[in-house]
């Protein structure tokens, strides 16, 4: 069916008998170049003005509202009864089910087909509105009561869409009520967590290569695959040596195992990892890098647990605290909305989702996170994760009144049970460091990464990056007020927020020398800096005021690093902001750091005091202690560890180093100094420590405390980079901590079964000149028509991509390409990655998130496009690994081949995810070596031509059968 044709059986009267709340506003479509307006009569293109009236003063429907906004070149706008945003009521219709923010995402999501074209776009837009009203007036339609509850109070708050939403609501006979809540304590209605029994250290029952691969056998079955793959076979088989017993403590089981895209790594590794916790009773823990794999990875347990009951229980999607809805914070913002400081309406609609959610994951779970950014409103005000999770150390744990209704809570202590345990890279570390530091002081652990013994690190290319965040240091401005704030509580601010006074003084209320140790630390913190550091330090004025040491330490590194930026001992500028070595230090900042280090020790002797007298009280007192007091002081606790115990003596150890006399820095750390920058303006200064290696703490902490680890990716060899003994995995054992272990861990390959000479191209434009942002539009603008869109635009940096977006919008939107744009379009990566997903021949430009977390199969991603070599920005930190683990000359740039190499290779493995797809690899930059193409799957070939030709080979080459090359 054409596409005019699916149109005309798609309009249709939109009011049926007496249905007032069906009677809809036109719906507005801004795909690119003119508008188009649906109403009865169906869809018309309109004019920009036009456009801008309809949107501007009459009632209308638009798919995000923010977004619409920017394509007609206005400035966000506020909620008003004439903008009705379908998005919204999407989100109040179905509560914690996914939807891309687009009118094809809500065709799709409503099992509507891809509209495709403007008109069957603004069509499909006034039918998702219908759709969902007539979802509420379903008889079926559940729990409507909370339902109605909930909509009268958005009606009182204005809410556009309210009194069709009732309509449907009431269609069907409800019963009688005198009184209703304002249905927004949702708290009221959830189910509380129960403890349970310990369950034990796992057992230690090996998995065998042929139990793996009938396990794999019978997922494949499940998944409604009827044959097994050679390859996944022998890598699930393979894989069981990481859930085989070790043989002696400190020497794990290690694997490093590549499997090409469409191995079907994921059912690989899962066959053995659950056969392992079936037959020993403990968790499987499964790591990632990027959000989009936790997600993907719990997908597919459903192969092992169909019941989706019995899913829950089994398979847990882990986070860190800062990802989950608090529902304090939300009680707290409600109250404030209600009492007119915010917005109800998106309160009100987190609240109705909080019910439904999975598990509140407000970063990348089933939360909507497009739903804060639809209108223009304050982000002190907005329902955002920014605003409704604990971010800064605000948990008050037991003390909180919802503590039993707790996430957070609710996910740790299911993942104490659970077989599978889906986390995260940054978290495991994290932790395991953390679990780690208190078993050596004789202390229980945590109880969240207890029972890591098994790990697999998915995307574990990703490891030594991962690994380099979380041992690292940071002693900035924005960090110490955090610590402040922590100790103190907020002061002269609106959030919500105790400081140790307020968690704990009833606690050492009986005990003078707690009560004291409470006292100094408070008043100690008040040498941290405050709010508004940056202005005080980095004024636009010029005129500095620092108050306190820290910040005095601050101004003194900004001074240095102003003298020092560019002249060979620093680098930076307007994007990254500056960087200098910090040795030679300068006098001032020597002066400054004995003071900043006087400080910080003043916070740090009262807290572990007061630290030491809550374990005399868990101890002396544990017959008395009821269970709501346990938990407060084992909260105050680990919050009290990491700080007294890990963050401020890292924070000492840096300053100290400065004074003992001598340039010569650590051979194991870099340190140095940065100022942040945005807009021109500085807002953040920091003294940093990394690793040169963090696979040292990471070997430390948590590999060789493990029984059996698995290493895996697409792209773990380089072929390029190899050991005396020929061995390609040299470069993953460096960068994953197994150079150094006692027991050498094992390698595996195992190849891609696409057939990428017949499914994929890679060209070379050799023609351009890459500084020239013009020429690099140009080129993307035809590579991008001649696919007839799909097309991703991969940039390494942010000042370029939106130089080159400025230019190509245009162009695009001419020829009816949409396109999106990471750091430009008012929606967060992952949603515009769902919205390129959902629009086959929409593109999008973006940068290293972009890359990371793009898991398009199909023809919605069928060119890539890179501007230039992903080369490692040669900052401080770059410059001494490349030195320790490349050496100088040929040998350093091997290195940084090898970086540049991967890169390469992870964004060429987003184009080809299924055996039909069909992709071009496109690099803009002449200079690019051939040798950088070294790490792509066999088969692939590189061609180096002109843009003209590279034009003709993309539009011939993605042709679709049948139909007419492009123009």
């Amino acid at each position: 069916m054409s596409d005019e044709s699916a149109i005309a059986a798609a309009v249709r009267p939109a009011v049926t008998g007496e249905e007032p709340w069906l009677v809809l506003p036109p719906a507005l479509a801004i795909p690119p170049g003119a508008g188009v307006i649906c109403d009865e009569g169906g869809a018309r293109r309109i004019g920009r003005g036009a456009a801008e009236g309809a949107f501007t003063t009459a009632p209308v429907l638009v798919a995000h509202a923010s977004l619409t906004a920017r394509r007609l070149g206005l400035a966000p706008p506020p909620r008003s009864a004439d903008l009705l945003d379908v998005l919204e009521l999407f989100a109040f219709v179905r509560p914690a089910r996914f939807c891309a923010p687009s009118p094809t995402g809500l065709a799709l999501a409503l099992g509507m087909s891809e509209p495709r074209g403007a008109e069957a776009q603004a069509v499909a837009l006034r039918h998702a509105a219908d759709a969902l009203l007539r979802e509420l007036a379903d008889p079926a339609y559940p729990r409507r009561e909370d339902a109605i509850t909930l909509n009268e109070t958005l009606s009182k708050a204005g809410w556009g869409w309210s009194w069709r939403v009732s309509g449907a609501l009431q269609h069907q006979p409800m019963r009688a009520r005198q009184y209703r809540g304002s249905g927004l304590d949702v708290w009221s209605r959830m189910a509380e967590w129960e403890d349970e029994a310990p369950r034990g250290e796992a057992g230690s029952a090996p998995v065998d290569s042929e139990s793996a691969r009938i396990r794999l056998e019978k997922l494949l079955q499940a998944s409604g695959l009827d044959e097994t793959r050679p390859t996944q076979s022998d890598y699930a088989a393979e894989a069981a040596y990481a859930f085989s017993p070790r043989n002696e403590e400190g020497r794990p089981r290690m694997l490093l195992a590549e499997a090409g895209t469409g191995t079907g790594k994921t059912l690989g590794y899962l066959a053995p990892a659950s056969l392992w916790a079936e037959r020993n009773q403990g968790a499987a823990w499964v790591s990632t890098y990027t959000r989009a794999l936790q997600r993907q990875i719990d997908r597919e347990s459903a192969a092992l647990w169909p019941d989706p009951a019995e899913r829950k229980r089994k398979a847990v999607v882990r986070k860190g605290r800062e990802n989950y809805l608090c529902l304090l914070n939300l009680q707290d913002m409600v109250q404030a909305a209600q009492l007119g400081n915010g917005d109800l309406i998106g309160m009100a609609l987190a609240a109705r989702w909080s019910l439904y959610s999975r598990d509140g994951d407000m970063t990348g779970g089933d939360y909507p996170g497009w739903l804060p950014g639809l209108f223009a409103i304050g982000s002190g005000h907005q329902a955002s994760a920014a605003n409704l999770v604990d971010r800064r150390g605000e948990c008050v744990h037991a003390a909180c009144p919802h503590y039993r209704l707790c996430f957070v809570e609710k996910t740790i202590r299911a993942s104490r049970r659970a077989d599978l345990v889906v986390a995260n890279h940054a978290l495991v570390m994290t932790q395991a460091a953390f679990d780690g530091a208190r078993s050596a002081r004789g202390l229980k652990q945590d109880g969240e990464t207890a029972a890591l013994k098994r790990i697999v690190f998915d995307e574990g290319h990703h490891l030594f990056d991962a690994a380099d965040s979380a041992f690292s240091a940071c002693l900035s401005g924005q960090e110490a007020a955090e610590l402040r704030r922590w100790i103190r509580g907020p002061e002269g601010r609106g959030r919500r927020g105790r400081g140790l006074e307020q968690r704990l003084g009833d606690l050492c209320a009986d005990n003078e020398a707690a009560q004291k140790a409470l006292n100094d630390a408070v008043r100690a913190a008040a040498q941290l800096p405050g709010e508004g550091v940056s202005g005080r330090i980095a004024p636009a004025s010029g005129e500095v005021n620092p108050i306190g040491p820290i910040e005095t330490f601050l101004l003194a590194a900004l001074e240095q690093l102003r003298a020092r930026a560019g002249d060979g001992h620093g680098s930076g500028g307007t994007e990254f902001g500056l960087e200098c070595a910090l040795r030679p230090v300068t006098e001032p900042v020597l002066e400054a750091a004995r003071a900043a280090a006087r400080a910080l020790a003043n916070v740090e002797a009262p807290l572990l005091a007061l630290s030491r007298h809550l374990e005399d009280v868990l101890d002396d007192e544990a017959a008395d202690l009821d269970g709501s007091q346990r938990a407060r002081i084992e909260g105050a606790l680990r919050g009290l560890d990491r700080r007294a115990r890990m963050t401020l003596p890292g924070w000492r150890s840096m300053l100290a180093a400065l004074d003992e006399g001598s340039d010569e820095a650590d051979p194991d750390f870099v340190d140095w100094l940065t100022a942040e920058a945005a807009f021109g303006r500085i807002h953040d200064v920091a003294l940093r420590r990394h690793w040169i290696d963090p696979t040292v703490p990471l070997e430390a902490a948590v590999i060789m405390p493990a029984h059996g680890v698995l290493v895996t990716s697409a792209t773990l060899s380089d072929p390029l980079t190899v050991a005396e003994d020929g061995d390609p995995f040299d470069m993953a054992r460096m960068r994953t901590g197994a150079a150094r272990l006692i027991e050498p861990a094992r390698t595996l390959k195992v190849e891609s079964p696409f057939d990428y000479a017949a499914h994929s191209r890679v060209i070379v434009v050799n023609d351009l000149v890459k500084d020239d942002a013009r020429q690099t539009a140009a080129a993307m603008r035809e590579l991008f028509l001649a696919a007839g869109g799909g097309g991703l635009g991969l940039f390494t940096a942010i000042r370029r991509l939106k130089a080159v977006y400025e230019r190509l919008g245009p162009d695009l939107a001419r020829e009816g390409l949409p396109l999106y744009a990471q750091h430009v379009d008012p929606l967060e990566v992952g949603a515009l990655v769902d919205v390129f997903r959902a629009e086959q021949d929409s593109c999008l430009l973006g940068t290293d998130a972009v890359r990371d977390g793009v898991d398009v199969p199909g023809r919605s991603l069928r060119i890539l496009a890179f501007d230039r070599v992903p080369w490692p920005r040669p900052d401080l930190l770059h410059r001494a690994r490349r030195g320790r683990f490349g050496g100088q000359g040929a040998q350093g740039r091997a290195y940084d081949d090898a970086l540049a190499r991967a890169r390469i290779a992870q964004a060429f493995g987003r184009l080809i995810r299924r055996g039909d797809d069909k992709g071009v690899f496109v690099m803009l930059d002449a200079a690019t070596p051939t040798r950088l193409f070294a790490g792509l799957p066999p088969g692939t070939e590189v061609l180096r031509m002109g843009l003209a030709e590279a034009v003709e080979t993309v539009a011939g080459f993605l042709a679709m059968p049948g139909s007419p090359p492009a123009a």
